[in-house]
């Protein structure tokens, strides 16, 4: 059931800057200090894309200082989606380019809101981020052997980060013939799998995961399946709600889940629809998986490999540690998986290649990572000024010697979001 929402901005409180990179504006409800209340240490964002806090020590003789953008080459401004103007009025986001996404069906099949209106207490992130210009990330269209599938199973199927655009979903999936225009399963045997990231940063996270545990009944229903694998905003969205304000030991000094929470695009109002069987859901996700030949996983790291040799022996590892419950170990683990770049430069192919020799398949494919960061690129939505311009990702990347395929277009920036069938043609 949708509940009532409004513009955001309508009847709040002044604009005001929390200590982020990000620089995006924040409701009253997201009014707190980054900082613990047990140390007076300031925390900033290490990278701009899932970030980890970690702790700058105050000068000495000098309160805590407030947070300001990092400077220099690998640091990227982010800009401000509702930047003051001249003139002191605002400047909006520049609209999504038409035609980058078909249309989505106008009944929203999870809890999502219409008339395009975001629920309160929606932050909204810019789209349009600023990447280093690597220059040395190569795509290589290199396709696996094509592997016949499980008798009674129908093609496979992969989506990338979805981070709460739920339209942007639904339109993806409408488009693969894998949902009808009422966004119910219309897909068969075949088979689907999300590889993580559901919520923050969008408008409607908790509609995304009410409508992935729908769809898994239903495919299951019609003899195929779709199955998600765990994300970190999946582990960081768990944490912010178990343990809140209680300190963790980052390794660089005190954090806060929900002040990383914060930092990475937390909403209130997915928090707020938040329910016991969301949480149950997400705690049971694996984290890796093999398909086809193709090894699936959310983050471009090795740290899977901390957790085990085998592919049960990760995914065991990884409930376990959700169940026990404690924070200092939950955090470890979300901060192994917010781990990015591990097959992106010279030592790539050689990373991808170690994961795959423990734990089987052919190819890496993975999410996490929008592409034009991989990529190396700086995209806009509209670069010639003419509203005519195309996206900046067309499709999966392809790369690391045709050995991994990155699968999260950047829905949150000038990409799009992502839904392909296994095994890519070359």
């Amino acid at each position: 059931m949708v509940e009532g929402s409004m513009t955001q901005g309508a009847g709040q409180e002044p604009t005001v800057r929390t200590a982020t990179l990000r620089d995006f504006r924040v409701p009253p409800y997201a009014q707190v200090p980054v900082q613990s209340q047990n140390s007076a240490q300031e925390y900033a964002l290490a990278h701009p894309e899932d970030s980890v806090p970690r702790a700058i020590p105050p000068r000495t003789g000098e309160s805590a200082p407030q947070a300001v953008p990092a400077s220099g080459p690998d640091a990227p401004d982010r800009a401000d989606p509702a930047a003051e103007t001249a003139d002191g009025g605002h400047q909006a986001a520049p609209d999504r380019a038409e035609g980058s996404v078909p249309q989505a069906p106008a009944v929203h099949p999870g809890d999502g809101v219409p008339d395009d209106e975001p629920p309160e207490g929606y932050t909204p992130t810019e789209r349009d981020l600023p990447v280093i210009n690597r220059g040395d990330t190569v795509q290589v269209a290199v396709a696996p052997a094509r592997q016949p599938a499980p008798e009674g199973l129908g093609p496979l199927y992969v989506v990338g980060d979805v981070h709460g655009y739920l339209d942007e979903l639904v339109a993806a999936l409408t488009a693969q013939g894998l949902v009808d225009a009422e966004g119910h399963w219309s897909a068969g045997n075949t088979r689907l799998w999300f590889l993580g990231d559901f919520t923050d940063r969008g408008p409607d996270g908790i509609g995304v995961i009410d409508l992935v545990m729908r769809l898994s009944a239903e495919a299951a229903a019609a003899g195929g399946y779709c199955k998600a694998l765990m994300g970190n905003h999946e582990l960081l969205l768990i944490g912010a709600k178990r343990f809140g304000d209680t300190p963790v030991n980052s390794g660089a000094g005190t954090a806060t889940f929900q002040a990383a929470w914060l930092l990475n695009g937390g909403q209130k109002s997915d928090m707020d629809r938040l329910q016991d069987v969301h949480l149950q859901w997400m705690s049971r996700l694996d984290a890796v998986v093999e398909e086809d030949g193709h090894l699936l996983m959310h983050s471009d790291t090795t740290a899977y490999l901390d957790y085990g040799t085998t592919i049960e022996d990760v995914n065991d590892k990884v409930h376990e540690i959700i169940n026990r419950n404690d924070a200092d170990e939950c955090w470890d683990l979300f901060r192994k998986f917010t781990k990015r770049f591990a097959f992106r430069d010279d030592n790539g192919p050689q990373a991808v290649r170690e994961l795959l020799a423990t734990y089987g398949g052919g190819r890496v494919v993975h999410g996490h990572s929008p592409i034009p960061y991989l990529l190396g690129e700086v995209g806009a939505e509209d670069v010639d000024g003419d509203g005519n311009s195309e996206p900046l990702v067309e499709g999966p990347h392809v790369y690391a010697d045709g050995l991994a395929v990155a699968m999260d277009g950047g829905v949150t920036m000038a990409g799009k979001l992502l839904v392909a069938q296994l095994p890519l043609q070359a």
